[in-house]
């Protein structure tokens, strides 16, 4: 009888790119003649490497005395727009705010994007003086510019936000501007620092082909609002120019601190919420792969096997400890945005083949944390706390965006290393004792947290481990308040808070979807 089925299979690593195995495997489950399978078609792809004995999971579209109907093709065609259509200025250009202005097409808005920073081709020039002579241009580096932070980040795509919007339509934006098509299939997808701006770039290309804009270089310096301050009407911007509009999209991500400070200047309500500070731990790949895969040091990692990552976490005294934006085969990146500070960030290529693993390693940081900041700072002493762990950063690191450092094993000691291991981190490292530069309660959950990690990762803690510091743009200290029902602000008509720097997203897929939720709630669409 044909008939189309999708079955889930587990193989061991050696059998699991056979498709002879394949088949035979699935016909047992089916209780077929292994004959009667005429095709496969994979549909996911996932490494259980819980025990000694790695299996791969795999989920796998099968034809039955049939071929699989043609698979469709990720295409990226959008519909022109007219000038006289409904106009939605999006502020930042980064994963919420591209896919805003992709959804705004589709909906038949004009999408206007202003971004401070510079398209992703003139990025990459402006970070050499960052790597080479520690000197950060400010509005154009890791973290500001086309694709936003996320474009030198790695590009993972693994989300938990399955229930709050369509994760495969997002993966099939990005696959349809030049992404791997891999990412439609790999349980922990990536697309690669080296490969992002490419992809955002030909997403640049759609808005503008249908007729949106996007304006590099443009920084915004005023909310454009209507006499009684309770309706946006647009914004202008450092050159002059105002950007009328009928409704405003605030993407702007959590590093656009002047925009915060914008927002209290105009008493447009914003609230404190939970965010996170710490370092980035720095290990040997081969190390973390020889604790992942369960194999002796020094063995070679199989070929089918990727960079192993891992994810930790718990809770002490009242706080999360957790490992964030794991990066296997990575490198550490400078990600100030400023001159006087030192942020550090991971990153890795599509390969991931760097020598090292990194992950940033932080400690949850509630409001009434920050209380020491307050009396100068107000609403934004969150900011104003994170700031001081990156000006602290920078002057123990000794300028030029050289980073303070410490092995894992003298932090746990609190002594000074009178030497710090190799490091991918390009300006370098100081020795210095970050057990005293970091506040107690994050010191000292972070020791707890990482003896216990250790327990659970055997050798996680070693010398050949590193931290480096300081880890502070994990989420936005703030939240832009909006309605559940339709996203406006509250208090300010047709002002859309979005995404990471409102406080509601955190990372390119949560961000990428809460955009789009955005503009559907501009152009009224039913959220």
């Amino acid at each position: 009888m044909k008939r189309i089925e999708t079955v889930d299979i587990i193989l061991g690593i050696d059998l699991s790119e056979d498709k002879e195995a394949w088949k035979k495997k699935i016909a047992r489950k089916l209780r077929l003649h292994p004959k009667q399978i005429q095709e496969m078609r994979l549909r996911k792809h996932s490494i259980d490497a819980r025990q000694k004995d790695i299996k791969v999971q795999l989920r796998i579209e099968v034809g039955i005395e049939m071929t699989l109907p043609a698979e469709p093709e990720c295409l990226a065609h959008y519909p022109k727009v007219s000038e006289s259509a409904k106009r939605i200025i999006i502020i930042g250009c980064g994963p919420a705010g591209m896919f805003a202005a992709l959804r705004a097409l589709e909906l038949g808005c004009k999408p206007v994007i202003i971004e401070r920073g510079k398209d992703a081709s003139a990025r990459r020039f402006d970070l050499a003086p960052l790597l080479r002579e520690g000197r950060v241009i400010e509005d154009s580096n890791y973290c500001f510019g086309e694709g936003g932070a996320g474009t030198f980040s790695d590009g993972k795509l693994y989300t938990r936000a399955t229930k709050r919007g369509p994760v495969r339509d997002v993966y099939e934006t990005f696959v349809a501007h030049g992404a791997p098509p891999r990412i439609l299939i790999d349980a922990h997808p990536h697309i690669g620092s080296n490969l992002l701006p490419n992809v955002v770039k030909a997403m640049r290309a759609s808005i503008l082909d249908a007729g949106g804009e996007v304006h590099f270089g443009t920084k915004v310096v005023k909310l454009l609002r209507s006499a009684d301050g309770k309706t946006m009407r647009g914004v202008a911007t450092a050159d002059g120019n105002e950007f009328i509009g009928d409704a405003v999209i605030l993407a702007t991500g959590h590093s656009a601190r002047d925009i915060y400070q914008l927002l209290a200047e105009e008493h447009i309500l914003m609230e404190k919420k939970t965010f996170a500070v710490g370092v980035r731990i720095e290990h040997p790949q081969p190390l973390i792969d020889s604790i992942q895969y369960h194999y002796l040091r020094g063995q070679e990692r199989p070929r089918i096997l990727p960079a192993a990552s891992y994810r930790l976490a718990c809770k002490i005294g009242g706080r999360g400890v957790h490992s964030f934006c794991m990066c296997p085969g990575g490198f550490i990146v400078p990600a100030a945005t400023e001159n006087d500070e030192v942020v550090v960030n991971g990153m890795s290529l599509s390969r991931r083949d760097s020598a090292y693993a990194n992950s940033g390693l932080v400690v949850s940081v509630d409001p009434e944390d920050t209380a020491s900041f307050e009396g100068e700072h107000g609403i934004l002493s969150g900011v104003a706390f994170q700031k001081s762990l990156e000006v602290a950063a920078s002057v123990h690191g000794g300028g030029k965006q050289k980073a303070p450092g410490q092995r894992v094993t003298d932090f746990l000691e609190k002594r000074i290393s009178s030497s710090l291991p190799a490091t991918s981190y390009f300006p370098g490292l100081s020795s210095s004792p970050l057990h005293e530069i970091m506040p107690d309660f994050v010191v000292t959950r972070m020791q707890t947290g990482l003896r216990k990690f250790g327990k659970g990762m055997h050798g996680y803690i070693t010398q050949e481990a590193g931290l480096i510091g300081f880890e502070t743009r994990t989420s936005s200290p703030l939240r832009v308040p909006r309605n559940e029902d339709d996203l406006q602000h509250p208090e300010v008509a047709h002002l859309y808070p979005c995404a990471e720097g409102a406080g509601y997203a955190g990372g390119i897929i949560s961000a990428a979807i809460d955009g789009m939720k955005c503009a559907e709630a501009a152009a009224g669409v039913a959220v």
